[in-house]
């Protein structure tokens, strides 16, 4: 049976919620990518999947580009960025900060030269999956773990010019293959290692 696409809209009221109360550049993703007042690095957000992170990223300001290798969460990205861009300027603007690219980002890295890298791979399923929201639950189905995450960790440490920011669940230990991060921003079940060059 063919996996059922997450419906990926970045115009609806939650996300409205979440880009209009969601703390501006004072919320962990934010500090942890290095946006301060004074500062707005541009971002490759290297697993970008339902493209939330991204779009709140964009709103910020930066100028955000999203690397996807499933072609179908690429598409469905595509129309939900042309659905935003449409739309009124609270999601017209950062969708115009955006660039999509379709593929490895193990590989497409390597070209780019990028100032600073965002990862958050799909993670082991936890045993709760109630916890687990349906449009990840979907992703999920769709584009199934991340098992090379460590790989494309270690891609972003080698091209990124100043920071490799990885998502990562609290409890969970980094691969033996990444070094330890440079500092950590922790939330509640997940946490934000910083790899400063």
């Amino acid at each position: 049976m063919v996996p059922k696409l997450p419906d990926i809209d970045f115009t609806n009221a939650a996300f409205r919620h979440r880009l209009t109360q969601g703390g501006g550049r004072g919320q962990a993703l934010a500090k942890a990518v290095g946006l301060t007042k004074g500062r707005t690095p541009d971002i490759i957000d290297a697993t970008a999947g339902l493209g939330r992170d991204g779009f709140v990223l964009a709103h910020l300001g930066a100028k955000v580009t999203l690397i996807e290798r499933s072609a179908a969460i690429a598409r469905a990205l595509e129309l939900a960025l042309k659905q935003a861009k449409a739309a009124e300027p609270l999601f017209a603007e950062p969708a115009s900060r955006i660039t999509l690219l379709f593929g490895d980002a193990r590989q497409v890295l390597a070209g780019l030269a990028p100032s600073t890298v965002y990862i958050d791979p799909m993670h082991p399923a936890r045993l709760k999956s109630a916890l687990v929201k349906q449009q990840m639950r979907q992703l999920r189905e769709v584009v199934g773990s991340d098992d090379d995450s460590a790989l494309l960790i270690q891609a972003a440490l080698l091209h990124a010019r100043k920071r490799v920011v990885v998502k990562w669940p609290m409890l969970s230990a980094l691969p033996d293959t990444i070094p330890n991060p440079s500092s950590t921003l922790s939330g509640k079940t997940t946490k934000y290692l910083i790899f400063a060059r």
